[in-house]
């Protein structure tokens, strides 16, 4: 095993004792190299310049915005605290974000999209995904004890910016979650991998999803995060109140409004989930798929 570079390790320090979590610290590392080796210098050699000259390479190559932004993240981290150079980062803009509408699915097109998901263990995860308006890791993490039937709510540990939250727990989604488990006895994870050494990869249910569109042939471009953005949109057409949409769905970049939403779980357990609304069967009969 190659040893590490003390900057990389010194790198890894500042970004473990900022508490960030490790797919951050992946990432950041991740995209230093990458910046590293593209100019084939070590990192703390290179300057503004071949900073401004990367991001042009990277615009060059049409690059996602969010490529293109977790690199700025990485670099402005990169030299303002593991180099300590304060001019740095704000000069390193960020990419602007594009104003795209998110696709939604109507309730007729999730009932047929989530029937069309071949394998129970796939369907009842991205039935759960809509059902609580989950992120595809936070899917694929769920334990069998965070499902909470006394209160009707589901405990998310470590969700984005490893914030731990509370969604509703749907009956009809606790009606499929039980035949779920009396068909497959999962463990500690509700979702394992076929192995059942740990949680199945969230990348599992994005898999998923394409195969259905491709099942389907349906045109929109249908992701896990869409049956989140489905889940939003369905709970805001039934009146459901924006700042509880924001709890559910953890957001914390709405300062103006979530500073005012301190939501109970007793008011969460309450909220119905749009797949109350759906008249859909999930379980096979017979063995799981």
């Amino acid at each position: 095993m190659a040893q590490m570079s003390p900057l990389r390790q010194r790198m890894i320090e500042d970004l473990t004792i900022r508490n960030l979590s490790p797919a951050t610290q992946r990432s950041y590392v991740h995209h230093v190299e990458k910046f590293s080796r593209f100019f084939g210098r070590s990192p703390d050699r290179l300057g503004y310049e071949e900073v401004r000259a990367y991001q042009a390479h990277l615009v060059g190559r049409r690059v996602s915005w969010g490529a293109l932004n977790q690199t700025v993240c990485a670099l402005r981290f990169f030299y303002g605290v593991t180099l300590g150079r304060s001019d740095l980062p704000e000069r390193i803009p960020y990419a602007r974000t594009p104003r795209k509408l998110p696709v939604v699915l109507s309730a007729d097109e999730v009932v047929g999209f989530l029937q069309a998901v071949k394998g129970t263990k796939n369907r009842v995860a991205l039935t759960t995904t809509y059902a609580a308006g989950l992120r595809a890791s936070e899917t694929a993490r769920l334990k069998v004890s965070d499902i909470d039937s006394g209160r009707m709510v589901i405990r998310i540990e470590h969700g984005k910016g490893d914030k731990d939250r509370y969604v509703m727990l749907s009956p009809q989604l606790l009606g499929i979650l039980r035949t779920y488990w009396r068909l497959t006895k999962p463990g500690r994870w509700l979702f394992p991998r076929r192995d059942g050494g740990g949680p199945m990869d969230a990348q599992t249910l994005n898999v998923a999803c394409r195969v259905a569109c491709e099942f389907l042939d349906i045109e929109k471009r249908v992701t896990v995060h869409t049956l989140r953005h489905s889940f939003a949109t369905h709970l805001l057409e039934a009146g459901t109140d924006i700042r509880i949409i924001q709890v559910l769905l953890g957001h914390s970049s709405l300062a103006t409004t979530t500073l005012y939403a301190q939501v109970s779980t007793a008011v969460i357990g309450r909220t119905a989930s749009p797949l109350d609304q759906l008249r859909i069967e999930v379980m096979p009969s017979g063995t799981p798929g």
